[in-house]
């Protein structure tokens, strides 16, 4: 299987990461914010999306999720996090952390990142 907590945090990685009305609507309450107040400053709509996760600078993959600790690499809103996140990867495997455990058996190092271009 997978553990989030040895994963350096590729899915949050993802250029887009879809909301729908409802993840903005708990964003808000977890974080006291009025929906507008939670879209504006949370979301952007971009691809046809109406909600779009804003993203910020990150040294692995370029950029993640504005919610997504860098330092710790773990997420910063784990109870409020959106659907999309609830339901990665969906069928049980992530095949990042396939991936990631693999190389870092390879390299002889339990802290290696792989990364990717999203690009």
């Amino acid at each position: 299987m997978y553990n989030c907590r040895k994963c350096p945090g590729f899915c949050c990685s993802y250029p887009l990461i879809a909301l729908d009305k409802r993840d903005v609507e708990r964003l808000a309450r977890h974080h006291g914010l009025g929906f507008e107040a939670a879209r504006r400053k949370f979301t952007k709509a971009v691809w046809g999306r109406k909600y779009v996760m804003r993203q910020k600078a990150d040294t692995h993959f370029g950029k993640i999720c504005r919610f997504f600790d860098i330092k710790k690499r773990c997420c910063t809103i784990y109870h409020a996090r959106p659907g999309v996140c609830r339901s990665y990867p969906g069928d049980g495997r992530c095949g990042y952390y396939d991936f990631l455990s693999f190389e870092r058996r390879a390299q002889d190092d339990p802290k290696w990142v792989a990364t990717t271009d999203h690009k």
